[in-house]
């Protein structure tokens, strides 16, 4: 009979931390909660190894919280105490959050900062001066301000924790996280939290762990088919946005979806393309002010949006972070038509986007790695979710890599093959070539340079006067059409003929504008069960993929 499993009141905790927990709605610890935070609170050194998703962060939040607490019972003297490391500015937020979060009732006696925004150093010197007992930072943000003296850890610092470990080098951060191990005192604790255990992570090791304790607790680097089902479909490029159409528009998927592309052109070219349907989206890069990443990714998970796109330029560009590119990098600065990109940003990487039921990846990732991190930002937890992967003839060795490295015990791929029928949805194609000869390099450019300067704007807003008015931030939104076109009212709606019999009923926008009108005028117990198809628990692909025979069982 399998152990019972451990509770957070079984854990030791302090009472304040307990209660904060119980007001997250958490009911028990994850596994990798429960076998690292005992072993955290005793001292131990970790290296963990879990899959996204489940639950890492708060892994390491909790004990650092809870050993806060014990020392300041004795010693009273404010110093920072804790040191998180995070390769991007979005998951530095992210982690501020959850340890705000989980210091709700002990705000007083842990103080957290984030510091990994892009201000100045000289206006992030305040925030440094008070001693917050938890300082969150990218390595390099870290290193600045231990350099001009900001930041001093060599007689105050206990715990070092190093999030999302298999990142940091290839982030390009080896000099700065070596540079910054010299300020740091002989003797803490430290805990390396990795979705992955690759050489980087080894290397972490050998710099920062003694004697540690290595958990390895999945060996699915991914939630299994009961939970997360994954589909690849082999189409061209034309066929690419042929398909996201048919998909978004008919409603075939459902829920919040996040679009991978893999350069900030073809984030732009896949908005403006859905702009002239009618179809609402986000694009998400590293050309985009922090501020306004972070806040677009709050909304979203808010629900306020159903789909971003978003571009993986790290993996995209250079996986390994090699050399190589990285001079190419110096010597360009920029990308042709934008502005400088943020080295620090990676979207597909650790952050907690929230209830995603759908990834799709537009363009495929060029690393293992990649997917995993991409297709990890669905079926977080206990939710299910679904990642369908486009293919071109180019990228069938990527697919096979992919393929090899997360085949089963038995050999079988995870992946299968998602038998969509194109032919059925030729009728839409002159249609998407329209759309696609109204996207040029030109629009694409325009759209860039708008959006750059509208998110600027906003990101001064958000700094300033959203801090003292918090409910105006609904108001802005970052889903707005970038194209000056109208939207021709014959490219926003579809016509009843041109959808194919098959999926008549599955999608029809028509009838679904019909069906929420009639909605309203019932009571409100049946409007907001009509929501229930949408919620991650449903698979939208898979109750859409077996219908009437238009795709099969693979």
């Amino acid at each position: 009979m399998a152990a019972e499993r451990l509770q957070f009141h079984e854990l030791g905790l302090d009472d304040r931390l307990l209660k904060a927990v119980a007001d997250l709605g958490w009911s028990q610890p994850t596994l990798i909660q429960e076998k690292a935070i005992p072993l955290a609170l005793e001292g131990k050194d970790l290296l963990a190894r879990a899959r996204t998703g489940s639950g890492k962060t708060a892994a390491y939040a909790i004990p650092v919280i809870q050993r806060i607490l014990s020392s300041k019972q004795s010693v009273r003297e404010q110093a920072v105490r804790a040191l998180v490391l995070v390769p991007t500015k979005e998951l530095g937020q992210q982690v501020q959050t959850m340890m705000r979060q989980l210091a709700t009732f002990c705000s007083r006696d842990v103080r957290v900062a984030d510091i990994s925004g892009k201000a100045d150093v000289s206006t992030q010197r305040p925030i440094l001066m008070e001693k917050p007992d938890v300082v969150v930072g990218t390595p390099s943000r870290i290193l600045a301000h231990l350099n001009a003296q900001n930041l001093v850890l060599h007689s105050s610092l206990e715990m070092l924790v190093v999030d999302e470990a298999d990142l940091i080098f290839s982030f390009g951060f080896e000099d700065d996280l070596k540079n910054l191990l010299c300020h740091l005192p002989k003797i803490y604790q430290s805990f390396l939290m990795s979705a992955t255990f690759c050489e980087e992570v080894q290397a972490l090791k050998e710099l920062l762990l003694h004697n540690p304790v290595i958990l390895k607790l999945q060996g699915s680097q991914l939630p299994d088919g009961t939970q997360l089902d994954q589909y690849s479909i082999t189409c061209e490029e034309e066929d690419k946005f042929l398909l996201i159409y048919t998909l978004l528009k008919l409603h075939l998927v459902r829920g919040k979806t996040l679009v991978f592309v893999g350069a900030v052109d073809r984030s732009y070219r896949l908005k403006l393309f859905l702009e002239q349907f009618g179809i609402p989206a986000c694009v998400l890069n590293s050309e985009l002010p922090v501020q306004s990443r972070c806040h677009m990714i709050t909304q979203f998970n808010q629900g306020l949006y159903d789909c971003i796109i978003a571009t993986d330029e790290q993996s995209l560009v250079d996986p390994a972070g090699s050399s190589q590119t990285k001079g190419k990098e110096k010597k360009k600065g920029t990308e042709k038509g934008g502005k400088a990109k943020d080295k620090e940003y990676g979207v597909s990487r650790g952050v907690d986007f929230q209830n995603v039921a759908n990834v799709i990846n537009f363009d495929f990732p060029t690393s293992v790695e990649s997917y995993i991190h991409r297709v990890g930002r669905t079926a977080r937890a206990d939710n299910s979710g679904t990642a369908l992967s486009f293919i071109s003839h180019t990228e069938q060795d990527l697919l096979a890599e992919v393929e090899e490295a997360l085949s089963g015990e038995d050999g079988t791929s995870t992946l299968k093959p998602y038998e969509f029928k194109m032919e059925e949805i030729e009728g839409f194609r002159y249609r998407c070539r329209d759309a696609m000869r109204a996207v040029t390099k030109q629009a694409v450019r325009e759209a860039r340079l708008k959006e750059i300067k509208q998110e600027l704007l906003n990101s001064e807003k958000l700094k300033t006067y959203f801090e003292d008015n918090p409910r105006d931030l609904q108001l802005l939104r970052h889903d707005k059409d970038l194209h000056p076109a109208v939207v021709k009212p014959h490219m926003r709606n579809v016509p009843d003929y041109l959808i194919p019999e098959t999926l008549k009923g599955t999608g029809n926008p028509l009838s679904n504008n019909r069906r929420r009108r009639r909605l309203k005028s019932k009571p409100d117990g049946v409007l907001r069960s009509s929501f229930k198809k949408n919620i991650p628990g449903k698979n939208p692909l898979k109750s859409f993929r077996y219908k009437k025979g238009h795709a099969g069982k693979s």
